[in-house]
């Protein structure tokens, strides 16, 4: 994506299912969780970049022993400094004890992070300022075990206000009005009451401290989770554990936001994207099973597990960008629909070019857009197969002719390319432009000045400030005739609240388009008429039942829209031809079958809570408020 984006966040969790004992002993190491947890992470560290954090809990140590341990960091490269500090602190304690190396119950009672349930977390934060504290996980604390609560998650919550009003209500006072505070809050609530609850239920029949134990054996943690999550609005994959070692991870009704499992009898691994878990643990990847929408995945303190319904399930809404561009391509499902939505954009490209192949170089914008670059080219190919079947059935006379139909193939170069060192999206806004320049460099001599059209492909446009700033005037200078740029994603039209940082109307060169059209077909009423609605229903609940927005763009074709996001994006001094080719929702939905999550190019959410936003998000446009709309 060459307009970058702050987007997700990545979890991960290990269960060890048997005594620490038993590790040592088989792997020779007292670190195998530990290995285990930063391949687990290193290999989501594309969903997130401001920070990291990694929690341990230790299931029956003795009373005066800790035991829960946790790192959090916001370095460069967090990740490898959380793992660079768990193994200090085993080479410090091993120091003076080298036997204790081979001795579970020594190195539980004297080390950090030796505990049989671990959670790791991965940050891209799209609230809250880059500092320790809002890096996951969170910890709630009490001097009782099962009331103690580890927290992370992939989540946003589009009703944050409703739920810290509840919270206020309940006699709390959260210490800050966001997501990830007010939802481990309510289900610390609720896990406080459910331990009142089996105290209750059992107090006069045990004394303490056996009492303590029973509470923690009796803990159900589905109905917790049911009391917490009924009136959540959003997007989640949430994970928590318990100070007694039970676990858990819940996903959203919708499934919007990822989440995969894989189960042995030695280890119960989650991970927000399959790739880790095949990375870490060398499983099939139909050993490695998608929680199901609605439902959590429960983890017991003695490492037995099951699946079980929390809410209703919804009709599934997973997000598309994961298979566009957030997740890691070197998943065989998204490699493949990444290649599948090369390959649909066939008809528009060859209708753009005026089927002139021999005069065309088809390139793509590093690095993530290299796979549907495969489909595509892979599109060109059956194109040409199809045409020359077709001229030798209608009979060729001349031997030349026939060597010329066989022998052509797409020209294919690597025009554009990306040092990797560099990242423009980490970049504070009034540098990025002048950083983009060293960012990429383009390979000059292979295009024919004046007479090539040059095709690049992108994953997808977000603002356009890229291609307009740096990428179109690089191409520009190759000397091609034409440009064509194509997405192949659809276009980004409505703000996202689920996870993406994308809530600003006025970054999408889709909706400046549209504007755009409105103003030169003197259709601005139709701009203070939606205003006009939004903000009359934003306090009432019709803000939450339809998306005003939408309307702005009924007037428009999607071709249209493209004409004139071609127009804002071209640069006062480019030479060349420009147009812009965007991928159809219908042919996206044909590539991604089950992940239909598309509210970005359609304003369809799956939620009530995203009307509420979208509409939000307009009227603070409207009225010049550069803030969030949740």
């Amino acid at each position: 994506m060459s307009d970058a984006i702050k987007h997700e966040c990545g979890i991960a969790l290990i269960r060890l299912r048997k005594p620490y004992q038993y590790y040592i002993d088989k792997y020779e190491t007292p670190l195998y969780a530990v290995h285990k947890l930063s391949v687990l992470m290193e290999k989501q560290v594309n969903r997130g970049q401001d920070g990291a954090g990694v929690a341990n809990i230790k299931i029956e140590v003795p009373a005066g022993k800790r035991y829960i341990s946790r790192y959090r960091s916001v370095e460069p490269q967090p990740v490898a400094d959380i793992f660079r500090k768990i193994h200090k602190k085993f080479r410090k304690a091993l120091k003076d004890n080298r036997d204790g190396a081979t001795d579970a119950k020594w190195l539980q009672e004297n080390v950090a992070f030796t505990g049989e349930v671990w959670l790791g977390h991965l940050r891209y934060g799209t609230h809250g300022t880059n500092e320790i504290e809002n890096c996951h996980p969170m910890l709630r604390q009490n001097n009782w075990r099962s009331r103690n609560l580890v927290m992370a998650g992939n989540f946003n919550m589009t009703n944050v206000d409703e739920l810290f009003g509840k919270l206020v209500s309940l006699g709390q006072h959260p210490k800050e009005k966001v997501d990830t505070v007010t939802v481990m809050e309510k289900i610390g609530h609720f896990l406080d009451e459910e331990n009142q609850r089996v105290f209750d239920r059992f107090k006069g029949i045990f004394d303490n401290p056996t009492l303590s134990d029973i509470i923690e054996e009796n803990i159900d943690l589905q109905r917790v989770l049911y009391r917490s999550c009924r009136d959540f609005d959003g997007g989640y994959a949430m994970c928590g554990l318990t100070g007694f070692g039970s676990a858990f991870v819940m996903r959203d009704p919708a499934g919007i936001r990822p989440a995969f499992y894989y189960s042995d009898d030695e280890v119960v691994v989650v991970a927000s994207e399959k790739q880790a878990i095949k990375a870490a643990f060398n499983v099939e990847y139909n050993q490695i099973q998608e929680i199901t929408p609605g439902s959590a995945l429960i983890i017991d303190k003695e490492g037995e597990f099951n699946e079980l319904s929390i809410l209703p399930q919804q009709e599934k809404r997973s997000c598309s960008f994961e298979r566009i561009y957030f997740s890691r391509g070197t998943d065989p499902d998204i490699y493949n629909e990444r290649k599948k939505l090369g390959k649909l954009l066939i008809p528009q490209i060859l209708e753009e070019i005026d089927y002139d192949l021999e005069n065309t170089v088809f390139s793509y914008i590093p690095n993530t857009a290299e796979t549907s670059f495969f489909g595509m080219i892979e599109g060109l190919e059956e194109y040409l197969a199809k045409k020359r079947k077709r001229a030798i059935m209608e009979g060729i006379l001349f031997e030349e002719e026939l060597d010329r139909v066989l022998s052509f193939r797409p020209r294919i170069e690597k025009l554009v390319t990306k040092d990797v060192k560099s990242r423009t999206f980490i970049t504070a806004d009034e540098l990025r432009d002048d950083m983009v320049s060293s960012v990429y460099d383009t390979t000059f001599e292979v295009v024919r000045k004046g007479i090539d059209t040059v095709v690049v492909i992108d994953d997808s446009i977000v603002r356009g400030t890229t291609l307009e700033k740096s990428i179109l005037k690089m191409l520009d200078r190759l000397g091609p005739k034409k440009i064509v740029i194509v997405s192949s994603a659809p276009q980004i039209r409505f703000p996202d609240c689920y996870g993406i940082d994308m809530s600003k109307m006025k970054d999408f060169v889709a909706f400046r388009a549209m504007l755009k059209l409105l103003e030169e077909r003197q259709m601005g009423y139709l701009r203070e008429e939606v205003y006009a609605q939004c903000a009359a229903t934003l306090a009432t609940r019709n803000a939450y039942t339809t998306n005003y927005v939408k309307a702005l763009y009924e007037s428009f074709t999607d071709q249209e829209v493209s004409q004139k996001i071609a127009e804002i994006i071209r640069p006062d001094d480019l030479q060349a031809e420009l147009s812009v080719i965007f991928q159809t929702v219908d042919n996206l939905h044909k590539a991604c079958p089950d992940h239909l999550g598309d509210w970005y190019f359609t304003g369809n959410y799956p939620t009530p809570g995203g009307n509420k936003v979208v509409n939000k998000a307009y009227v603070n446009f409207h009225e010049g408020k550069l803030v969030r709309a949740y």
